[in-house]
């Protein structure tokens, strides 16, 4: 592994403004449909080093902190050895994977705050700390939520 500071440049060579079968109209089928298709991606089933637009100044921004993370773990591992990035993401695992949260709540959506805190995002508010994709979604109460994670 080297010490990358920048992510490296791949543009995507093609891009093609045809709709997916996937989100074609029934009624129409040379037209998009936006109802079944939503107007971005999810950001909820979105992975955090992929990018919700299509823009690719975000996409660069996602790699620039995903490259920010590789050099951080290996010079860690240059320093202390070994253990030191494995403990650090098996902390990680953990925090991610243990914390359940009710969608009243916020949801496993935005991260916990030991998340931020192992990675360092405690002191940042970011866009989707505030606006989380959420604001219209299906309110649902706590005892439902809770009635559905035990298959009441």
């Amino acid at each position: 592994m080297s010490l990358r500071i920048v992510p490296e440049s791949n543009p995507s060579s093609s891009f093609t403004h045809q709709p997916t079968r996937a989100h074609v109209a029934p009624s129409a089928p040379g037209l998009h449909d936006t109802l079944r298709a939503g107007v971005g991606a999810n950001p909820l089933t979105t992975p955090a080093t992929q990018a919700i637009s299509a823009h690719p100044l975000e996409a660069r921004l996602k790699q620039w902190e995903a490259t920010r993370e590789q050099l951080k773990m290996e010079t860690l591992r240059r320093t202390y050895g070994i253990a030191e990035p494995v403990r650090r993401g098996m902390e990680l695992k953990i925090t991610r994977e243990g914390t359940w949260k009710p969608l009243c709540l916020g949801g496993n959506s935005t991260p916990s705050i030991h998340e931020e805190i192992l990675t360092g995002r405690d002191g940042i508010i970011e866009w989707e700390d505030v606006f989380t994709g959420e604001e219209n979604g299906a309110n649902i109460s706590v005892h439902e939520e809770i009635e559905r994670k035990v298959k009441m």
